[in-house]
């Protein structure tokens, strides 16, 4: 199994894979093959440990003749693997693994030292190495020599070794040391990255300069967008390592990718249908998760934390668009039936999940989806079982509500109760708004099993419905359809409507744990980027035309016969929309 990735046009750096180690120590001795005398000793230990992984720590000491170079080789006995190293080049081919000097530390004197470090990951016994090489000589304690001479070398150093090594990486962005300790919420402290892409399309249109330092999303919607094209002649998107090494740059403290490619993508919708096949999880896991995996794991951004809002719009499609309701489609029947949407979430899951710095949040519809008895806890069972799959509950660290849609976050002029949901608007919801549908949702993952600190994430980019229509007061006179449309903030003609809204706004800002439950406010959807193309426009990115984001379309079943309230002249999902943004703007609530 190759775990070090070869270098690409950029030049990347290589990738080490991560093993895990058992609690402990061993110290044993290794030495280089020399034409003169040689010899090491190496110490190590295991000086972290966690659920099914653990972060290991070496110490490769010279003990003989300078060094220009080193190769250390060790095996491990119990199935452990390695998926991220630092301080050294980390390679893993079944149970051996092997460690070369990067071009900073190769040289190493008398009595000097190097300490790579790593993340494993095991699933039974963590059992220590027994036995290292270096420079594929045994470690003895003693400089050995090709001839020895007369004497008995002792393998004591003659001076003092220095407690550091000699050389050390690039200050800008050091990547040895241990990996920072895990935050509960990856939200505190710092600042987010701001995507240079989204921020000059911001500031292209009069008055983005004030929110176009705000913090959003980077959506990895296709294979191609893993690499992009930076620095081509088409002077394309950037890819995950641009924007990993840009934040790196910006000194943010966080940064937010949309994992977002499933087999099958979107299968009660078409704007935003991928690239892949129902049935291609292999290319799925392969070509999509594997490289953005590897490029997250790249010791270089160790110390940013990377949040992964993972695949949109897929397991509540599971509960609420298959065989027997009145919503089904013959492709999310298709996705219940093969799984791949289960499959490829927790695969996703995994991979991320043994990277230490790596945050995951798995999206869970908004209210006005699944907030109906009949799809509440099916949801929740369903997302908990997936997480499940994955191997261990701890891949993840929270759920994420209201991605790209325009579910308003508090209603403060209607109470919800049997009265109330017998209105058109609420429809017998248990929920109204956007806050206390993901406090309760959290609750109820929980309760499924789900760890008990996990955190909620609510998507306000579009979801501020401000402006002059928006209400200062309940309605009080009329029926209860009148009362109910005169107080609500949410103006949309239904709640299934999710293209391109006419008349939404700009919620509240990103901000951490604004709320019991709720790690933070976030901008996931960056706002001016199309839902989808008001009439069909052909493209090579696999996005289909929806009738959803038509503004003369009269609706279907999951928009209860409604007009679409989509607006016109929308370029394809994903693409610039300067209207929009003008208009999110204009109706901004808080306003700008």
């Amino acid at each position: 199994m190759r775990l070090v990735s070869s270098r690409t046009r950029k030049q990347r750096l290589a990738i080490g894979a991560v093993a895990v180690l058992g609690l402990g120590g061993l110290s044993v001795i290794q030495a280089l093959p020399a034409s003169a005398a040689a010899g090491c000793s190496v110490t190590y230990s295991v000086t972290g440990s966690w659920n099914n992984g653990f972060q290991g720590n070496i110490v490769i000491r010279n003990v003989g003749d300078a060094w220009t170079s080193w190769n250390l080789t060790f095996s491990f006995a119990n199935g452990q693997r390695v998926t991220q190293g630092w301080g050294g080049r980390f390679s893993q081919s079944g149970t051996q693994v092997t460690v070369a000097n990067e071009s900073w530390n190769g040289s190493v004197p008398n009595g000097g030292t190097v300490n790579p470090g790593f993340i494993g990951s095991h699933s039974g016994t963590n059992a220590n190495p027994t036995s290292f090489s270096v420079n594929g000589t045994v470690c003895t304690g003693s400089p050995v020599t090709t001839n020895p001479t007369t004497g008995n070398p002792t393998g004591n150093p003659t001076s003092n070794p220095p407690t550091t090594p000699p050389t050390t990486p690039p200050t800008s962005n050091p990547t040895t040391g241990p990996p920072p300790t895990r935050a509960d919420n990856p939200y505190t402290g710092g600042r987010g990255y701001v995507n240079p892409e989204w921020k000059a399309k911001a500031e292209s249109v009069s008055g983005g300069s004030r929110v176009s330092n705000t913090p959003t999303g980077v959506w990895i919607d296709r294979i191609a967008a893993i690499e992009g094209t930076s620095g081509s002649s088409s002077n394309g998107p950037m890819g995950v390592e641009d924007h990993l090494l840009e934040a790196v740059r910006q000194g943010a403290s966080y940064i937010q990718f949309v994992i977002y490619n499933l087999p099958g993508r979107d299968c009660a919708a078409l704007a935003s249908n991928g690239e892949l096949a129902a049935t291609e999880i292999d290319k799925y896991k392969t070509q999509y998760i594997d490289p953005i995996a590897a490029y997250q794991a790249d010791a270089r951004f160790r110390n940013l934390r990377i949040i992964n809002i993972i695949e949109i719009d897929s397991l509540p499609n599971l509960i609420t668009n298959v065989a027997g309701r009145p919503t089904e489609t013959a492709n999310c029947n298709t996705m219940k039936a093969n799984r791949n949407y289960e499959n490829g979430i927790a695969y996703a899951l995994q991979k991320f999940g043994a990277i230490p710095n790596v945050y995951n949040y798995i999206d869970a519809g908004h209210h006005g989806w699944i907030g109906w008895d009949d799809n509440f806890r099916p949801s929740a069972q369903l997302i908990a079982n997936t997480v499940r799959l994955s191997g261990s509950v701890n891949n993840v660290t929270g759920f994420i509500t209201n991605t790209a849609n325009y579910s308003a976050l508090q209603e403060p002029y209607i109470t919800v109760n049997d009265q109330t949901r017998q209105s058109a608007w609420i429809d017998w919801n248990r929920y109204n708004d956007e806050l206390s549908f993901a406090q309760a949702f959290r609750s109820e993952l929980v309760t499924q099993g789900m760890p008990s600190n996990i955190g909620m994430l609510i998507d306000t980019s579009r979801n501020g419905w401000g402006g002059s229509a928006r209400p200062t007061g309940p309605v009080t006179t009329g029926d209860l359809n009148a009362q109910i449309n005169g107080s609500r903030i949410d103006r949309r003609i239904h709640k299934g409507n999710w293209c391109n809204q006419s008349g939404a706004g700009l919620g509240e800002r990103p901000r951490t744990a604004p709320a019991t439950g709720i790690d933070a406010y976030v901008w996931i959807k960056p706002p001016g980027e199309s839902d989808g193309s008001s009439e069909l426009i052909p493209n090579n990115e696999g996005k289909g035309f929806d009738e959803m984001c038509d503004p003369d379309y009269g609706g279907n079943a999951r928009n209860g016969n409604n007009r679409s309230g989509a607006l016109d002249g929308a370029p394809i999902s994903g693409a610039w929309f300067s209207a929009q943004f003008s208009q999110l703007m204009q109706n901004a609530y808080p306003a700008l």
